[in-house]
């Protein structure tokens, strides 16, 4: 199994950062100038994250590395869009401060309109935006709730550069190393990329750190199921994109034949 590092690309551009400062430090603000402090001081799930951040060094000692990333993961399944902008993550709007508009994203999410579907939330806005990424800590923390809030799907860098994931709470093992970043699809969905194989004939490096050909994954929150779909050996799924139509998934090798609707495999998911 490599560390590896996706390239970007349009089917997650919008929630990736084009760079990552590099600070030691948890979020945090000042205290006595946090806007969010009403809502910090009414969620248990938030002031228990930030009490974790605060025993890092202590529970590393006891847990070790890695168990102190698994219970982080756990509680931060727990938050609300809220929760982490009160934290202090940086959001889809702007990652790389914490939200300044806590009179509007602290807000009820305001319903979506009579027959209408409700779409992913981007700040500022009432109930805060749908994706939030942590560029200052070594753990990279991102987390992206579907358009509803109705799940929540957050991912831990590991010690190596690996990523754990957690899907409603549900850690999200795959046979090789996770990216950090993915997509909801019907909001029941939850789709990431992993590296392919070792022994995949097109397999190898493509510079940067970046794998020449991928894995998809798909976790099923309603049957909390994992898929991984690998290509077959002649198949190159360099950038590869996976869209759910009448029942059936389509599996695309790239964007550009996801545009053209060519795609390389037609499912069904049990």
């Amino acid at each position: 199994m490599w560390p590896w590092h996706r390239r970007r690309n349009r089917a997650t551009a919008e929630a990736e950062p084009a760079t990552r400062p590099a600070r030691p430090q948890a979020p945090e603000r000042e205290p006595g100038t946090d806007p969010w402090q009403e809502l910090l001081s009414r969620s248990s799930g938030a002031r228990a994250v930030r009490q974790w951040w605060a025993d890092a060094a202590e529970q590393t000692e006891r847990l070790g590395e890695d168990g102190y990333r698994e219970r982080l993961g756990e509680l931060l399944s727990r938050l609300s869009p809220r929760d982490f902008a009160a934290l202090g993550f940086g959001c889809t709007r702007r990652i790389d401060r914490a939200c300044r508009e806590p009179q509007t994203c602290s807000q009820d999410p305001a319903p979506p309109p009579a027959g209408s579907a409700p779409l992913p939330r981007h700040g500022p806005v009432a109930g805060a935006c749908s994706g939030f990424w942590d560029c200052y800590s070594r753990f990279a923390v991102r987390a992206a709730f579907s358009a509803d809030d109705g799940h929540l799907a957050v991912t831990v860098q590991g010690q190596w550069s690996t990523v754990m994931l957690w899907v409603d709470g549900i850690r999200v093992e795959a046979p090789n190393s996770l990216d950090e970043t993915g997509y909801w699809v019907d909001d029941r969905f939850y789709v990431t990329e992993m590296a392919a194989p070792d022994d995949h004939p097109l397999q190898g490096h493509v510079g940067m750190g970046a794998i020449a050909v991928l894995s998809l994954v798909i976790h099923d929150v309603a049957t909390a199921t994992t898929h991984v779909l690998d290509p077959e050996p002649h198949q190159n799924w360099s950038c590869p994109v996976a869209a759910l139509r009448d029942g059936e998934w389509r599996l695309y090798p790239t964007l550009e034949a996801r545009d053209a609707d060519h795609p390389d495999r037609v499912l069904t998911l049990p």
